[in-house]
């Protein structure tokens, strides 16, 4: 694609709630790296799952993320708005002969189905046979040849899809589209040349590369931050009690993410302003610091409560 930057980096939340310590770390992250390139970071909105968003969720991370200083490059794009491009990217693998429509319920999955890392692996059940219903997911067929790439942070990784996985979906039952195909149609129209995310996104790596591989999309290179977790070892989230991110003081939530992320954060930007901050992170952000970890348990300093 013409036009676009040696480096491009993106942040993708979800409208489901507004920013946190946990989402902070992955856009602090993605930021820098991107800054520290002498690229371009964007912003994108993951606004297709209706049912799991919030009214005024979207303006309020943007809104947080200005009032941090981390300034993003050009518009903000919505995945609402992308339904045409999904479409057509979902003709194109049905062409390919990938897709195949499926009328399995959770639970008749559930009954045939091995454990894996993320729930259940589909065990093919409508692979081979013509499935009925008016609502019908459709599953995108797999192989078992091994599909691995290397971390920048984590390291080598990989997956076979067809015994790890299983057929994924890429268009839901309910007809939203799934997010493994939005997030890689996106990225390659943005031309994204590295996704930095927390690494509870690292499973889902290869099942995108799968899909760049069928659409003829170059893939990125991926850096999967550690996520921060509770006690229990659970990621920071909504579900999981995480506190919203509050306003007049980025100061501390900047210095906090820094040192989360490994760098080495001094003393003196204790009295630093925020841009100063800012560019002392861009200046120094080394991503080669950052813990080879999926999770670290972070806990707010006393000094936040108070």
């Amino acid at each position: 694609m013409s036009g676009i930057p040696h480096y491009r980096g993106r942040f993708a939340p979800s409208p489901t709630g507004p920013l946190h310590f946990g989402s902070l770390v992955a856009a602090l992250g993605s930021y820098l790296q991107a800054r520290s390139s002498g690229g371009e970071w964007l912003v994108r909105i993951e606004d297709l799952d209706p049912p799991r968003e919030i009214a005024g969720a979207a303006d309020a991370i943007l809104f947080t993320l200005d009032h941090l200083g981390l300034e993003w490059d050009g518009p903000v794009v919505y995945q609402s708005t992308r339904q045409h491009r999904y479409r057509e990217a979902l003709d194109r693998l049905d062409t390919l002969g990938v897709l195949y429509p499926c009328s399995c319920s959770r639970s008749e999955i559930a009954a045939r189905a091995s454990p894996g890392t993320e729930g259940w692996i589909y065990p093919g059940t409508c692979r081979n046979r013509t499935a009925v219903g008016k609502h019908l997911a459709l599953r995108t067929r797999t192989h078992n040849d091994p599909i691995a790439f290397i971390d920048t942070i984590q390291g080598e990784y990989g997956q076979r899809l067809e015994t790890g996985v299983g057929d994924f979906v890429v268009k839901r039952a309910d007809g939203l589209i799934a997010y493994q195909l939005a997030v890689v149609v996106d990225d390659a129209a943005q031309g994204i040349t590295e996704v930095v995310r927390g690494s509870d996104l690292l499973n889902a790596t290869p099942r995108q590369l799968y899909l760049q591989q069928l659409l003829g999309f170059p893939p990125p290179r991926y850096a999967h931050l550690p996520v921060a977790t509770n006690d229990l070892g659970h990621k920071l989230s909504k579900q999981t009690g995480a506190q919203p991110l509050t306003q007049g003081a980025g100061n501390r939530y900047l210095l906090e993410a820094l040192t989360f992320l490994g760098q080495a954060v001094s003393d003196d930007l204790r009295y630093a302003t925020q841009a100063e901050i800012l560019r002392w992170a861009v200046d120094h952000w080394d991503l080669h610091r950052v813990p080879r970890s999926s999770g670290l348990v972070w806990h707010p300093p006393e000094a936040w409560s108070r």
